[in-house]
């Protein structure tokens, strides 16, 4: 039995149900009744179009539930409809169930659970374990959901935005997440899907950016578990396969000049995995493609990354110029002042702001770097 291919199979199944008309519950119940018979059936009998062997029987299971539970009109012209068994293609259907998972209408939280849990073919428990909530709280997320898209239909074009934006959630939260799931893998391994299914640069650009820095994961932490700085991460640990996968990925996204927030993040992340050593980092390039993103985006959080990096390529005095322009309360704003108050030459400032910065910091591992910094200082300054 091949368990990855009914993974990967599962979320086109639930799609072309929706879009013949059952409810998304109803649907995902039906494929999980399928996969149950999958798993009984097929190690001695395999079908030759897996595909359309789950199709036909899931649409059964959901047909044998409509007559059973209700009489309503459109459930008997649905099962008097039932369309012939086949080969079932339509690789539209899992785009369209992307585009559901992450509906306007669903917070952020409930998106990523769902899209997780339909198309990305998560059970319940692994999304609790790796958001570290109780099994019992995430269903309700997921059903809560699945009860909001209930009555959505593909009536019109998704918007990839907000897939794109549900998907960098997923991985930036692998990051913190602990479990049997890797959701940084399941995010690239997402978003591999939707770019060989939509041709759109945008998704190129967030598979590039993914690739780039989850090709520097085994150099972030130390084998204390304490977060490494980009400037200090050993580079002979940077998966070199993966940096070029991105840069291929990447170029190919640039070239059809359509330019968007994910590919010049991306560019950003090249150019760091590009530089042999940290010295030797473009910082100017790098300006310039904040400059960019300022222009697409307006994020006063890329004002901040472009912020260091000017202190970086025209000095550190620059780059607190321009935090000077910038709402003080912005996230990792005190961080981002303390290094490059450091670095002009105020170790005794720059350790008070450490400090500062790791009493308002939320994430355990960079409150601990910290206040590593702050000691570090704090340190020379006693000797």
């Amino acid at each position: 039995m091949d368990g990855a291919l009914l993974r990967t199979l599962t979320p086109a199944v639930t799609a072309i149900l929706v879009r013949r008309g059952a409810d998304f519950a109803t649907a995902e119940d039906a494929v999980q009744e399928a996969l149950v018979e999958a798993v009984r059936v097929w190690p001695s009998d395999p079908p030759r179009d897996p595909k359309g062997w789950l199709v036909t029987t899931a649409w059964r299971r959901f047909l044998d539930g409509a007559r059973a539970e209700s009489a309503r009109r459109r459930r008997e012209e649905l099962v008097e409809a039932e369309p012939a068994p086949g080969p079932a293609a339509g690789t539209d259907d899992a785009l369209q169930l992307y585009f559901l998972c992450a509906h306007p209408s669903l917070p952020p939280s409930s998106a990523v659970a769902l899209t997780l849990r339909a198309v990305g073919g998560l059970t319940t428990r692994q999304i609790a374990q790796a958001y570290l909530v109780p099994e019992a709280t995430m269903a309700q997320r997921i059903s809560r959901a699945k009860r909001t898209v209930a009555d959505v239909r593909f009536d019109r074009p998704g918007d990839v935005a907000v897939v794109l934006r549900v998907l960098y959630l997923v991985f930036n939260e692998g990051y913190r997440a602990t479990g049997e799931v890797d959701l940084a893998v399941e995010a690239i391994r997402l978003t591999r899907r939707l770019a060989a299914g939509i041709d759109h640069p945008e998704v190129a650009g967030l598979l590039a950016l993914m690739l780039l820095h989850h090709a520097r994961r085994a150099a972030r932490t130390a084998p204390d578990g304490s977060l490494v700085p980009l400037a200090e991460q050993d580079r002979g640990r940077w998966d070199t396969a993966m940096i070029a996968d991105g840069v291929r990925v990447l170029q190919a996204a640039l070239a059809r000049d359509r330019l968007g927030e994910y590919q010049a993040q991306a560019a950003v992340a090249a150019l760091h995995a590009d530089a042999r050593t940290a010295a030797g980092t473009d910082w100017v390039q790098i300006v310039e493609w904040y400059d960019e993103l300022v222009a697409l985006t307006g994020s006063p959080v890329v004002r901040l990354n472009r912020a260091v990096a000017l202190g970086e390529a025209d000095g550190p005095r620059a780059g607190l110029a321009a935090l000077a322009e910038l709402d003080g309360s912005l996230p990792r704003h005190t961080a981002a002042m303390a290094y490059l108050t450091e670095r002009a030459g105020d170790p005794a400032t720059a350790a008070a702001l450490y400090a500062r910065a790791a009493a308002a910091a939320t994430d355990l591992g960079e409150r601990d770097h910290l206040v590593r910094q702050a000691a570090r200082l704090n340190t020379r300054l006693r000797g």
